[in-house]
């Protein structure tokens, strides 16, 4: 029964506790409680203006007054600090310690000097030096000398006698020397030259000695193979991949492409199952360094159809001729300006003469100062002012064919200098009778002016005679370059992996 009624007490009071009736009497707090329940920490976002909000801010005011009354002040604290050391101890720290190098110190630990050490009166040199240069671009053969040690003087005298040999502008950039500096009579002079070796060229090193108290040149010559590379294959899927593939230079085969892109197309001609070939300048010196030169050969193998190309140099200029001595084909007639059609060949009625007579070639209309080019190879026979047609140039093409060019602002050649086809001559203007910028050309046949676009001529070059047999006897000893056993290639997925990489071989004969 107790047990129960103090539960029910219990209960009851708690009841009174959580909700008390509404006209219960109030029930006294002690004052212990109602500090233990008050708020120090205010938030004074919350409340603005209110009692709590205000003593909240009064709390916070007063923390901080007391906290800057207790602060030491905005001055430094003066601690205790060691004495500097002097210079005498300070070098002797510094030797005795592992000191950064930042500070002068030397890697590693080593004992301070004591009274058996005598300072040297001169410290001794080396008697010889020796040290490699390198020439940089644009840098210059005597001062690579001097910034290596040597004297102005004798700079300039060994620069004057590798010049006899060998040109100094032709040695390359990234050439090595070897240097060699001797004994010197005192500090203030600069080590002689004792020797100097370095490669002057791909077949031939300088050695700059010293005999009998002279410098001498001495030359050491370097056996070459000059013998061309021969590269054939098979096509497959990429012709320039399968050349790349079989071990033939990308310019070579940049070369080889264009050779026969002028003759075939190459993507609609030449199938999988062709053969390609080509020669390529190739020189081995006995120290292991290959150099690789231009292409000389360019062949290919289609069964019933073969095409042979030799690259040889007619009236000064370089280009692919046929194993019959036929050159490329070229003077095909170009626009030589950029623009439209504003009065073709014919009779019309002059626009500031006011009456009709013969228009002996064709108005383009273009903007004011684009280039004006020759319309194929030729001699500029006139270049200057002609009258109604202003700045005028005029080329003769050779066969009793020119071409005239009208109305240029500014003319870029002069009479009598050789151009080719696409060269820059002048400029569109309205000099002369015009009424605005334009070209005015013409073409001339045996000396009478003919429509323009009429006129489509070729022009082939052709060997003859000497020129023929020397070209035909080249031709026979590059194709006369053996090709050896194939190489394996690896890593080529697609057909054209089957291409063979040819062998150096020597010229029969």
């Amino acid at each position: 029964m107790f047990g129960q009624g103090g539960g029910a007490a219990v209960l009851a009071l708690d009841a009174r506790l959580v909700s008390p009736a509404p006209f219960a009497a109030p029930v006294r707090i002690r004052r212990g409680a109602g500090i233990s329940r008050l708020d120090l920490v205010v938030d004074l976002g919350a409340n603005i203006g209110s009692r709590t909000w205000w003593r909240g801010l009064g709390t916070c005011l007063s923390l901080c007054t007391l906290a800057g009354s207790l602060a030491p002040g905005l001055g430094p604290i003066a601690g205790a600090s060691p004495a500097a050391l002097p210079e005498s101890q300070w070098q002797e720290a510094r030797a005795l310690a592992i000191a950064p190098l930042a500070y002068g110190a030397d890697t590693g630990r080593r004992m301070g000097a004591t009274d058996a050490v005598a300072p040297l009166t001169d410290t001794p040199e080396r008697p010889q030096i020796d040290l490699t240069a390198t020439l940089g671009q644009g840098d210059g053969f005597a001062r690579v000398l001097e910034r290596a040690g040597v004297s102005h003087a004798e700079a300039m005298n060994v620069a004057d006698m590798v010049g006899d040999v060998v040109p100094l502008d032709g040695l390359s950039a990234g050439t090595r020397m070897n240097v060699v500096l001797g004994r010197r009579a005192n500090r203030m002079q600069a080590r002689p030259l004792d020797s100097l070796l370095f490669r002057a060229r791909f077949d031939l090193k300088l050695a700059i000695e010293r005999v009998a108290g002279r410098l001498a040149v001495r030359r050491i010559p370097i056996a070459v193979d000059a013998t061309p590379l021969r590269i054939q294959g098979r096509v497959g899927d990429s012709l320039f991949r399968s050349a790349r593939a079989a071990g033939a230079p990308a310019s070579a085969v940049q070369a080889y492409i264009r050779a026969l892109g002028a003759r075939m197309s190459i993507g609609g001609d030449v199938r999988a199952d062709d053969r390609f070939d080509l020669i390529v300048a190739h020189r081995r010196a006995e120290t292991g360094e290959v150099e690789v030169g231009d292409l000389l050969y360019a062949g290919l193998d289609q069964g019933r159809r073969q095409t042979r190309l030799l690259r040889w140099s007619s009236g000064g200029k370089m280009q692919w001729f046929e194993a019959s001595g036929v050159g490329e084909k070229r003077g095909v007639m170009r626009m030589p300006v950029a623009g439209r059609l504003t009065s073709s060949f014919g009779m019309r009625r002059h626009p500031l003469l006011g009456f009709s007579r013969l228009h002996a070639g064709m108005d383009i209309a273009a903007p004011y100062g684009s280039p004006i080019v020759a319309a194929s190879d030729g001699v500029v026979s006139y270049a200057g002012w002609h009258g109604g047609h202003g700045n005028f140039v005029r080329i003769a093409h050779g066969g009793g064919l020119g071409s005239g060019y009208g109305h240029m602002s500014r003319i870029a050649v002069r009479s009598g200098v050789r151009v080719v086809q696409g060269q820059v001559i002048g400029y569109v203007g309205s000099t002369g009778l015009s009424t605005g910028p334009h070209l005015h050309y013409e073409v001339y046949r045996g000396g009478a002016a003919v429509n323009p676009a009429s006129v489509s001529f070729i022009t082939t070059s052709q060997l003859v005679g000497a020129d023929l047999a020397n070209f035909r006897a080249t031709l026979a000893r590059l194709t006369a370059v053996r090709v050896g056993p194939a190489a394996q290639v690896v890593g080529m997925r697609a057909p054209s992996a089957a291409a063979t990489a040819a062998v150096l071989g020597k010229a029969k004969g």
